[in-house]
């Protein structure tokens, strides 16, 4: 934890770029939990998902001009859109079946995208050659970064001092980078709020970790239609603060994040991707452990294909 107190002192001229997380109540979602159920969307962020908060925390401390990463597209948009803003040059590892809204996002905000087929290079692989191509460039972890994490950890922050009281945050688990900033910065406010994680049940592998009290490395990225959480596996530094920090990881099946999905916008006029939804999936899976309690469910992105979230809420 020490290095990460010690990437602390920038994050005012973090929250200066970032716009806040936008509250949102509704009734009709209340009533669905049983609970009083708070959103807090991610989705009105500058590149449409909290991942700026990270990458421009980890680009305006990198020393480097040129900034490598791989992502499943929205730190790749992050990171991109920050790169811009310091004039700084990102490149991007993708795999080739990222949402096209994301590809296309990624070029849009100035960023060059790398596309791998998964099964047969994985997106380490070519970054590590990417590395080798250019020895003056830095390369940054989506999530197992510490100024990711620093970054990620205004939204903690946030929270403790906009929303009021409430019992818990529920947040999407991917590598774990949210989480452990989340975390981390309800810590550093004196927040009681425990922490949840939603996972895919497809990509469950930081509940098996928790369970068997070490790093659970998936054979390969699981193919969940959440596709930010298809992650091989916790970061290091996400792991040594999740073992200590989060209160459970709660598993969500495909059709419960479609649901959320469906329900985010049907109810509270929402568009939401489906890592997104995974937080309000699990307060709706496991409604009997929050029920009549005050909890706040992030949603963490709204970048979806308009072909997948018009097929996701037409359906009944």
């Amino acid at each position: 934890m020490k290095s990460l107190d010690q990437s602390l002192d920038h994050l005012t001229a973090v929250r200066n770029v970032i716009r806040p997380t936008t509250l949102i109540r509704s009734p009709r979602l209340d009533e669905l939990v049983g609970a009083q159920v708070l959103i807090a969307s991610e989705t009105f962020q500058y590149t449409g998902s909290f991942k700026f908060r990270a990458a421009y925390s980890a680009a305006l401390r990198s020393p480097a001009s040129r900034l490598i990463a791989a992502s499943s597209g929205n730190f790749g948009q992050g990171l991109a859109y920050a790169a811009s803003l310091l004039n700084k040059e990102a490149i991007i590892v993708m795999p080739h079946n990222s949402a096209a809204v994301k590809i296309d996002a990624v070029r849009r905000f100035g960023g060059k995208v790398e596309l791998v087929e998964t099964l047969k290079v994985s997106r380490a692989q070519r970054v590590s050659e990417l590395a080798s191509q250019y020895p003056d460039a830095q390369v940054i972890s989506a999530y197992d970064h510490d100024d990711v994490i620093a970054g990620n950890s205004t939204l903690g922050e946030e929270l403790a001092e906009r929303a009021g009281e409430y019992d818990a945050v529920i947040v999407p688990v991917g590598g774990g980078g949210l989480t452990a900033g989340l975390i981390c910065g309800l810590m550093r406010a004196g927040s009681p709020m425990e922490v949840y994680g939603a996972e895919p049940l497809l990509a469950n592998d930081a509940k098996r970790s928790l369970d068997a009290g070490k790093i659970i490395v998936n054979d390969g990225e699981p193919q969940t239609i959440a596709d930010g959480a298809r992650t091989v596996s916790l970061g290091q530094r996400n792991w040594a603060i999740l073992q200590s920090g989060i209160k459970a990881i709660l598993e969500v099946s495909e059709d419960a994040i479609e649901d959320a999905v469906r329900s985010l916008f049907r109810l509270a006029n929402l568009k939401s991707e489906p890592t997104g939804g995974l937080a309000f999936g699990a307060a709706v899976a496991y409604k009997d452990k929050f029920k009549d309690k005050r909890i706040i469910c992030v949603v963490s992105g709204g970048n979806v294909d308009t072909e997948l979230f018009c097929r996701i809420i037409g359906r009944e």
